[in-house]
């Protein structure tokens, strides 16, 4: 990308004294600023985080030796299936919306996102849905214990906790159709004069094609858990081999959603490390262009390979083959990000702050969880590794040192413009380290018990996996308890603490977003900058 200048961009036209903004409650329930819906939306994952990061602490605790020591089975199913649900809906995808709801009106110079009434109903959405997701603990039967995945036939014979999850699942989707809509008109109709789409920062591009894929997916993972429900309740047999179904087609029409939510969960990332790896670098991102394209090529490509999930359900050699060497090809655009971040350091002058060190740390784990998918997708080793702590190890690699670590590297990089305050460096490295650590820690292991035959989702495991199970529940609750060094960071900062920020606080950041004062005023570019 170019290096973005803006004329006449007074400094934000400061409205702020006779802006009559809301306040107290009304300001947030009735909320239509970008920037109080990012802030309400990035509040809201972080408490999902902590929720569905306490059930993973749970499932950890179990695993610590062998036999049943805490939780019988069925309880411990529902806690592995419900941390994957929250952590995927409740807090990786509205984090990302949030993000986009702060930063893309300020990086294409709008003064707000294009729908913001839809906006408002889109964010109060997910907290019925997290309800529901969490009391479904409580009803008879306990929550759904199918995995995250809600295979049938097991989803169609789960008691009523089902239920609550499937319209959990729908009003969580219908909240993200309406974020993707809201971010692709904002993107295409909103951008300040001057500012073509191969002028927009990264983060834009990344969001709206991740905007499309929502568009695209949402709806097919609507339709099936609409089967599933009127295979419990209203004597259709979409998925019940008694009835005539076939629990093989709900696997094909949930990959087809869930294969593209895997880039709708990383997607966002990239751009995010692709606009922190520039600033620090002091110089513009390498090949702006080629890392256009290699987005829209993935996000493509997600859509040809959804059944390489599937490779032990009796596929046929030749489709075997299709979907292996398919999924080999998304590697190809991958690893040209991946080349653009390293050349983009190339003999730059690098500076290792926190969001540096976040988008360093993300790209050589991402690289390991890219590399281990890799792998998983060769047929003859997916099929002895399928559903075993191999296949746990890989996509936490790419989920939570993907999405999770650029997530961070964003946060502690716009926390300056967000909260007007400078984080606690310091504290920002321990956090760093602590978590880069503590991951390995927990999730590296997985791999060799993977190889080693354990299996995924059981409370109970041989006695000669012991010593890494061990390993891997100490590194977890390191993990864990590390994310609470950024909790309390950022709640410093929210409350005024620390050295006031200036416009812009680092020196290589380029892009609108640093031509306003930080905080970012309440309303920006009422009059839309002309972008050089």
């Amino acid at each position: 990308m170019s290096s973005v200048t803006a004329d006449h961009v007074p400094a934000s036209h400061s409205h702020d004294d006779h802006d009559h903004k809301p306040h107290g409650w009304r300001r947030w329930l009735f909320a239509t600023n970008h920037k109080d819906i990012g802030t309400m939306y990035l509040i809201f994952s972080f408490c999902m985080l902590l929720e569905g990061g306490v059930l993973a602490l749970l499932l950890r605790t179990e695993l610590f030796a062998p036999g049943l020591q805490f939780f019988q089975p069925e309880l411990f199913n529902q806690f592995t299936t419900m941390h994957g649900l929250i952590m995927i809906f409740g807090a990786i995808m509205p984090a990302f919306v949030g993000f986009a709801n702060w930063m893309i009106p300020l990086q294409i110079g709008a003064s707000d996102m294009a729908f913001a009434r839809m906006n408002n109903f889109s964010f109060w959405l997910l907290p019925i849905g997290a309800i529901l997701f969490t009391v479904s603990f409580f009803v008879p039967g306990g929550a759904n214990a199918s995995g995250w995945t809600m295979y049938a036939p097991l989803s169609i014979q789960m008691g009523p906790g089902m239920d609550f999850n499937i319209f959990a699942v729908h009003i969580l989707g219908a909240s993200s159709i309406m974020g993707a809509i809201n971010i692709i008109v904002t993107v295409l109709n909103m951008r300040a004069p001057g500012m073509t789409l191969m002028k927009m920062p990264l983060f834009c591009w990344t969001w709206l094609i991740t905007a499309y894929l929502l568009l695209a997916i949402m709806p097919v993972l609507a339709a099936a858990v609409t089967m599933l429900l009127t295979d419990r309740h209203f004597g259709t047999g979409f998925f019940n081999a008694a009835a005539g179904g076939d629990p093989v087609l709900y696997q094909h029409v949930f990959w087809f959603f869930g294969h593209p939510e895997v880039y709708v969960m990383i997607l966002p990332a990239f751009g995010i490390v692709s606009s922190v790896i520039p600033a620090f670098s002091r110089k513009l991102l390498f090949g702006y262009a080629s890392m256009v394209y290699a987005t829209a090529a993935i996000a493509i490509l997600s859509f040809l390979v959804w059944a390489h999930h599937m490779f032990a359900t009796g596929m046929p050699v030749t489709g075997q083959l299709y979907f292996m060497y398919a999924t080999m090809l998304i590697s190809i655009p991958t690893g040209v990000k991946v080349f653009n971040w390293v050349a983009t350091m190339w003999r730059g002058s690098l500076s290792f702050e926190t969001p540096m060190l976040f988008a360093i740390g993300f790209i050589f784990v991402f690289t390991i969880g890219g590399f281990t998918g890799l792998i998983l997708a060769i047929a003859p080793i997916d099929i002895a590794v399928h559903d075993t702590y191999y296949v746990i190890g890989h996509f936490h690699y790419v989920m939570v040192a993907g999405s999770l670590f650029g997530m961070y590297s964003g946060a502690y990089y716009w926390l300056p413009k967000w909260t007007g305050r400078m984080y606690d460096e310091r504290l920002g490295k321990w956090h760093f380290w602590a978590s880069m650590i503590s991951f390995n820690i927990t999730f590296f292991p997985m791999h060799f018990l993977g190889l080693a035959g354990m299996p995924r989702r059981y409370a109970d495991y041989a006695a000669q996996f012991t010593n890494f199970n061990e390993i891997a529940t100490i590194g977890a609750f390191f993990f864990g308890f590390s994310q609470l060094i950024f909790l309390w960071l950022a709640l410093k900062a929210w409350n005024g603490k620390g050295e006031p920020a200036p416009a812009k606080p680092w020196e290589g950041a380029t892009g609108l977003e640093w031509t306003v004062p930080s905080p970012a005023p309440f309303h920006t570019f009422v009059i839309p900058p002309i972008v050089k």
